[in-house]
């Protein structure tokens, strides 16, 4: 049986199977919203795909996204990512990650966790948009702003508007799945 899919995932096996069982499903544990949100700014102006692929060697080399171990990453950790041809080999998007790392833990013992923070700009339930087609997605939002800005006021680099729908969108706090999709009504 054919499922139908949104279009943006088609044609890449790695993907389809990202969409059919990450995209859009509500993560509420700190762990894996520290990772998606360093993917996503590490994504900042490529494609998500490259980053998909690269996603097994980001793991390791930043001790599998263990935020604690990252926020006290010394120069010498930080000249050895920058030579790690497995991982986008930023220099900016690699000081921010350890930089971001802090900045995490400052909103968790503010808010308790990082998940309570960041689905609070939603009231702890998913947006849920009715797409027709994946390119009547907005890049941004009014509340991507919101959460864009007050993270950068909380120290955050790289999390501009569209990195944080972006974000947004991964870890199903808007449900931008196309209305056709199998998954729209899933998650």
């Amino acid at each position: 049986m054919h499922k139908h899919r949104c279009g943006w995932c088609l044609g890449d096996p790695l993907y389809e199977a990202y969409h059919d069982t990450e995209w859009g499903v509500p993560v509420k544990d700190d762990a894996t919203l520290f990772e998606f949100l360093i993917l996503e700014t590490f994504q900042a102006g490529l494609s998500w795909i490259t980053v998909l692929r690269k996603r097994e060697n980001f793991r390791k080399a930043f001790d599998y996204f263990d935020y604690k171990k990252i926020a006290s990453y010394d120069q010498e950790k930080i000249d050895e990512l920058l030579q790690d041809p497995g991982i986008i080999r930023n220099k900016l998007k690699v000081n921010a990650t350890v930089s971001n790392a802090s900045a995490f833990m400052e909103i968790q013992e503010e808010f308790g966790s990082f998940s309570k923070y960041i689905w609070g700009f939603v009231e702890n339930e998913p947006i849920k948009n009715k797409l027709q087609n994946y390119k009547d997605a907005p890049a941004t939002t009014s509340l991507s702003d919101s959460i864009s800005k007050d993270l950068k006021k909380r120290g955050f680099k790289f999390v501009g508007s569209t990195v944080i729908y972006a974000h947004m969108q991964a870890t199903g706090m808007v449900n931008d799945h196309e209305v056709n999709c199998f998954r729209y009504h899933e998650v």
